[in-house]
């Protein structure tokens, strides 16, 4: 998938502007505040329906303005494929692609597939277990629809027992069979959501480790470690021997909505143990396994977004990073950098065509 063309609208803090981009590497410099991420973000959002960085759809309207749109045209084996996304305050979002309205926003996922790569990922080490649910369910989510509606059902439901249990704690009554259509319909669920991520984890965790040794260079030891309660125990009995915990506590206190995953150097949290350059690196290889995973799904390269992604990085970590990047492999790149000598000086040596835009 290609983008050929992006336009924003009063998006963020970009009034109007066109960018008419390259196949294969598109760098954005300038000072911090001037809408270098606001371009990358907009592509994402095209992609996914939603805002990286900001998830309060109206938030990403121009301050003073009532609206958004956002127009990408791609190109996909020779076929173009036009992508709109618009906000009106007091409305709800639009996707079209191709002219049509979408119905359900999920049909859109995964016809774009697109990594992006920022500063923001540190949350993903410093910040609670769902920051780290939300990553692997959206790497999962680009590549099989069958898991996103059980996890979209399952998140519906889960507020829906959720409300039962403070209904019951508040009116001071209890109705078991009500409760056990909830647990029913949790459970038929939360199996496959779980096989789901077992099974992506197993595949994910050698790509990881692959690619955390090419760009640190050395021989560290680094893993990942999925941690479910279902990894010892049956959800439904769970929810059984949980019952009383959860009557008092008034929300659902087992299940897949408290999987996590372990980020681990040496055996030990990378959070208290690792560098901040580890870190750093840690998240890019977590990043570029993605970015490998989902080719290997869909058969195709994504788009790769790198948001000041050399933030914290020496300059041989960064042309590491840009070396591996210009491999074949890779499809079409989006880099954005305050210091335009150090993108200039990793691109230097890059075969690929590359295009830079001054912001």
């Amino acid at each position: 998938m290609l983008l050929k063309q992006l336009t924003l609208t009063q998006y963020k803090n970009i009034s109007s502007r066109t960018f008419e981009l390259n196949p294969k590497i598109n760098c954005f410099v300038g000072d911090n505040g001037v809408g270098k991420s606001t371009v990358l973000d907009a592509i994402y959002h095209l992609a996914l329906g939603k805002s990286y960085f900001n998830p309060v759809a109206v938030q990403n309207i121009q301050f003073g303005q009532e609206f958004f749109v956002l127009e990408g045209r791609f190109e996909k084996e020779e076929r173009e494929e036009k992508i709109i996304c618009s906000l009106k305050k007091g409305q709800k979002k639009i996707v079209k692609r191709n002219g049509k309205v979408y119905e359900k926003l999920a049909d859109h996922i995964g016809l774009i597939p697109t990594v992006i790569i920022s500063p923001s990922d540190r949350d993903l080490i410093s910040e609670g277990s769902s920051t780290r649910r939300k990553f692997i369910d959206g790497v999962i989510g680009q590549t099989d629809k069958v898991f996103l509606q059980h996890l979209m059902e399952y998140t519906k439901i889960l507020s829906q027992r959720n409300a039962l249990l403070k209904y019951f704690a508040i009116n001071q009554t209890f109705d078991q069979d009500t409760l056990e259509i909830y647990n029913e319909q949790l459970v038929e669920r939360s199996t496959p959501i779980y096989e789901s991520r077992k099974r992506f984890m197993e595949a994910f965790i050698p790509i990881f480790k692959s690619r955390y040794q090419e760009i640190s260079g050395q021989d560290e030891l680094v893993s990942l470690e999925y941690e479910s309660q279902l990894n010892d125990a049956l959800h439904q009995d769970m929810l059984k021997s949980s019952l009383a915990k959860d009557r008092m506590i008034q929300y659902t206190s087992v299940g897949i909505h408290k999987d996590d995953v372990l980020f681990l150097k040496d055996g030990q949290p990378i959070k208290k143990f690792g560098s901040q350059g580890q870190q750093k690196t840690f998240l890019v290889a977590l990043k570029l396994a993605q970015f490998d995973f989902l080719k290997s799904q869909t058969g195709g390269a994504p788009i790769l977004l790198l948001d000041d992604a050399f933030d914290k990085l020496d300059q041989k970590r960064v042309s590491q990073i840009v070396a591996l990047v210009d491999q074949n492999d890779f499809g079409q790149i989006f880099i954005t950098d305050t210091h335009e000598d150090r993108t200039l000086n990793a691109l230097e040596n890059t075969k690929a065509g590359y295009e830079i835009f001054k912001l």
